[in-house]
């Protein structure tokens, strides 16, 4: 075991010292000057065109060391990281990007979290359902459906959700996460507006998301029905519903919670879209403000939180695997 959990361990920091490379790479190679065209687009809009934009683009290049080398940078990053310094914002400067993601994660981690679990447990439970002979017709029923939805990106789910439940029926908020004019506070009122505000962004992302969990689960599930445990199972005379959760779905489950540590993994940056559409503060809405603007250094901190969640989120599962199956072993 000690042997197994130092090469995951080693192969892990090989992983992460790539990811945080290439994260350093690929911002850079987007074309232009973040920063100039940062000044010229506050000087439109507050009409101020007297200010000199290439020199205070040469200050700024200077403030956040754009105008050292490359392999310079480099090392300032890796420097950075190591004394958990993500940099400032470029187009919220000084914001630092430390502060605007703590202020972003927690709605993120709310809405996305609870839509990837409640998607999780009723996919696999459709999934297991739609593949075993003695399921209900009304289950058959559902699966076509909500596969259906699968297909669909989630952003258009979510579309078709404000026009029908906030223009139509107006029953719903159509974005944000808290009405302008309510006191943000500690209290039942601010609790329930939120709620109140994330139905909508999370039932698009639920029903986009349980069909490729269902569709995952049955089949997994059809490989389990033929072997040999199910059908000691059922010779035993064990019940239906024992034999479905405990033979069948058991051994199903193993890969889709794989997939679950990489969806709650790559959960920190956020249903892009799906946060633009619903006007929702969440990691994937700031990433997405951050690429349009060319903010080098926020992309790279939400990438760079992204990749750390799921790099950890992996080798936890890949660690607790074992444990989860008693048919793997650390030993080859």
């Amino acid at each position: 075991m000690r042997t197994y959990v130092v090469r995951r361990i080693g192969l892990l920091i090989v992983i992460v010292f790539i990811a945080f490379t290439a994260n350093f790479l690929i911002p850079r190679l987007i074309p232009g000057d973040p920063i100039q065209a940062e000044l010229a687009q506050q000087a439109a809009i507050t009409g101020n065109q007297g200010v000199n934009i290439a020199a205070a683009a040469k200050a700024l290049d200077a403030k956040f060391q754009l105008d050292k080398p490359v392999w310079q940078q480099y090392l300032a990053y890796w420097d950075d990281l190591f004394h958990l310094d993500l940099g400032y914002s470029i187009q919220n400067y000084p914001e630092t990007v430390g502060s605007e993601i703590r202020a972003t994660i927690f709605w993120t981690f709310g809405l996305l979290g609870f839509s990837i679990l409640v998607a999780f447990v009723i996919g696999c439970l459709l999934g297991a359902a739609l593949a075993w002979p003695t399921a209900p017709r009304v289950i058959r029923a559902l699966g076509p459906f909500f596969m259906v939805l699968g297909s669909i990106p989630q952003f258009l789910i979510g579309l078709a959700l404000i026009f029908a439940f906030a223009t139509i029926l107006r029953i719903l908020p159509g974005g944000g996460v808290i009405e302008s004019t309510q006191v943000v506070a500690f209290n039942f009122s601010t609790i329930f507006d939120i709620l109140h505000h994330s139905i909508l962004p999370a039932a698009a992302l639920i029903l986009g998301l349980i069909g490729s969990w269902a569709v995952g689960m049955r089949g997994m599930m059809i490989s389990v029905l033929g072997e040999d445990y199910i059908l000691f199972a059922e010779a035993k005379g064990l019940s239906p519903g024992r034999v479905f959760l405990w033979y069948g779905m058991r051994n199903a489950l193993l890969p889709q919670l794989t997939g679950l540590a990489v969806a709650l993994g790559t959960a920190v940056s956020g249903a892009i879209l799906v946060e633009v559409v619903f006007n929702y503060p969440g990691v994937g809405f700031l990433l997405f403000q951050a690429i349009s603007q060319k903010d080098y250094f926020t992309i790279q901190g939400v990438v760079l939180v992204l990749i750390a969640t799921l790099a950890l989120t992996l080798f936890i599962v890949d660690i607790l695997y074992p444990f989860i199956d008693p048919r793997v072993r650390y030993e080859q």
